[in-house]
């Protein structure tokens, strides 16, 4: 082995560049992972389409990628493959005593700010969020337990009632997981939108009763479920989710805006009285998610319809932002 690696960083907009650097080295508590999988978010279009995300703005380049899988090098996992949980709370502050890491104001994110994510053949990480893979997942299944782990936090803030209905704007992979988890739950009905038709088909092949290929809010007049999420990060998305609740139901805003605002039609939802909820990332879901995975009750594996090496990632993220499939993803 070499002391360098590979890493691919972002300067600015579009702007994604190869070299190597040294290869890191662990402190105490953590591991030295070689990284297999990473797959690309639609929160790492935000930084490479528009040079941030929210409040928080490239500042310097730095390295994306925060849903990844690798093998562990050295210490108490080694030889391991791993899905990597990409945050890292505190865990002092009140939020994080209480079981929230995913609230924490003082969290660290891999690929966010200042901290260097997985687009990069070697990264150091703390050794307790890493959670290894059993023999049935491969390390892009691994990779994908990040977005199922959204998908289950999400799912949790819907509160969905055994026999209740669900409506799921937006098939990008999220929403196809939020699908698949709706089915699994029990829902009696299961209605989908998307303005890319191939994505709402998408949803009918993972279970969805309905798949609707339009971005008009109008098109999910009726639904009058009980659970909706909203899983595009615009507001036209946001309209459609609240044309389709039902009077008392709850609207869960996964999505992430371009320009950090979101709106919709207030008298709407006044008049039916309805409950939003925002979804932040995720919150302990590895286990679940892994075990979900490995007895089959969610498929990851078909959500990837694309593959890049790593020195062809601005071509992954340039494919990414075309949505012709579903999951990028880009293998060290």
């Amino acid at each position: 082995m070499t002391d360098d690696g590979f890493v691919m960083r972002l300067h600015g907009i579009g702007d994604l560049r190869g070299g190597a650097e040294p290869r890191p080295v662990p402190a105490d508590g953590m591991s030295l992972v070689r990284v297999t999988a990473v797959g690309i978010c639609g929160s790492d279009l935000h930084w490479f389409t528009h040079g941030g995300i929210g409040d928080a703005q490239l500042r310097r380049p730095v390295v994306p990628g925060h849903e990844f899988a690798g093998v562990v090098h050295g210490g108490p996992l080694h030889g391991h493959r791993v899905a990597v949980d990409p945050a890292i709370p505190c865990g002092r502050c009140a939020r994080c005593r209480e079981g929230f890491g995913n609230l924490c104001p003082a969290v660290r994110f891999s690929g966010h700010g200042e901290l260097d994510g997985a687009l990069r053949e070697w990264m150091v990480w703390p050794t307790e969020l890493l959670h290894p893979l059993p023999d049935g997942l491969t390390d892009t299944d691994g990779a994908m337990l990040e977005p199922l782990g959204v998908a289950l936090h999400a799912f949790d803030l819907g509160h969905l009632r055994l026999g209740g209905s669900v409506a799921v704007v937006g098939c990008g992979p999220i929403g196809l997981l939020l699908v698949q988890l709706a089915r699994f739950a029990g829902a009696a009905r299961v209605v989908a939108m998307d303005p890319l038709a191939h994505r709402a088909e998408a949803a009918r092949g993972f279970g969805a009763d309905e798949a609707v290929p339009s971005g008009a809010p109008a098109a999910l007049d009726g639904a009058d479920a009980d659970v909706v999420f909203e899983v595009a990060g615009n507001d036209e998305a946001v309209h459609a989710a609240v044309s389709a609740a039902r009077p008392g139901g709850r609207v869960v805003l996964v999505g992430i805006p371009d320009e950090d605002r979101t709106t919709f039609p207030a008298g709407t939802a006044r008049r039916k009285g309805l409950t939003f909820a925002m979804c932040r990332r995720m919150n302990h879901a590895y286990p679940r998610a892994i075990d979900l995975v490995r007895r089959g009750r969610v498929d990851v594996t078909s959500l990837v319809t694309h593959r890049f090496p790593l020195t062809e990632a601005a071509e992954a993220f340039r494919t990414a932002v075309g949505r012709a499939g579903l999951k990028v993803v880009i293998t060290p």
